[in-house]
């Protein structure tokens, strides 16, 4: 069984981009570990305490284990101690496949996760260190899809998360502080909806998360193919 570790650069980003995938994963008995860069906070209706809950809360509808970093939400940057930080949770995680958001948006946080996470994985194979941990490079990076930009790309591929769009959708929901009458932003629910319908028909499936590479992926196995 594979081990991933998925990093987002706020509490909810994750779930957005691959919440479904998660599901699909814990199902197939993988083991799947969050790790968020910052709590998330400052935002209009939330406090740290609040997200700390929802996203705990996430990630128990998820069975997935959590860590959260400090770096400053809004103000992330890709700097060496972001990047070792991240490197050090890589060494104790040990994933096989590592998942970062995209790297193009319009949200400088989400284009620094990416940022962090790539040099993160370079970092965590370093000898002679005096980092946390023995060695480890994660053999893949695959790319979710939590963008600010209105965007059509080309994914490298589409999971079909059709049982687990539920799932999903329960764990966003459950950061209520984000996605809320009250703020004005419930209607992102059913963009969220849309959209991995939207790549779910691409793959002939009623629902899709789409996911991006920059190396070539291989095939050992032709009955995985949807």
């Amino acid at each position: 069984m594979a081990r991933v570790l998925a990093v987002g650069p706020h509490p909810d980003d994750v779930e957005i981009g691959m919440g479904g995938t998660i599901g699909l994963l814990r199902a197939q008995g993988h083991d799947v570990v969050i790790c968020d860069l910052t709590n998330g906070e400052p935002t209009p209706l939330g406090t740290p305490q609040r997200r700390a809950q929802e996203a705990a809360e996430a990630a128990r509808l998820l069975g997935v284990r959590r860590i959260t970093l400090d770096f400053p939400n809004r103000a992330l940057e890709a700097t060496l101690e972001a990047r070792r930080a991240l490197a050090e949770v890589i060494r104790d995680v040990r994933p096989d496949v590592l998942c970062l958001p995209y790297w193009v948006d319009a949200h400088p946080d989400h284009v620094a996760a990416c940022a962090i996470g790539e040099a993160a994985r370079f970092w965590a194979k370093l000898t002679k260190t005096d980092m946390r941990g023995a060695p480890h490079y994660p053999a893949r990076v695959y790319h979710f899809f939590s963008t600010h930009y209105r965007l059509h790309v080309q994914p490298a591929f589409v999971v079909d998360i059709t049982p687990y769009m539920d799932t999903k959708m329960a764990a966003v929901a459950a950061y209520a502080s984000q996605f809320s009458d009250a703020r004005g932003t419930s209607w992102i629910l059913d963009a969220i909806r849309t959209t991995c319908a939207y790549y779910g028909q691409l793959i002939g499936r009623p629902f899709g998360e789409p996911f991006a590479c920059r190396e070539v992926i291989g095939v050992a196995r032709w009955d995985g193919l949807v």
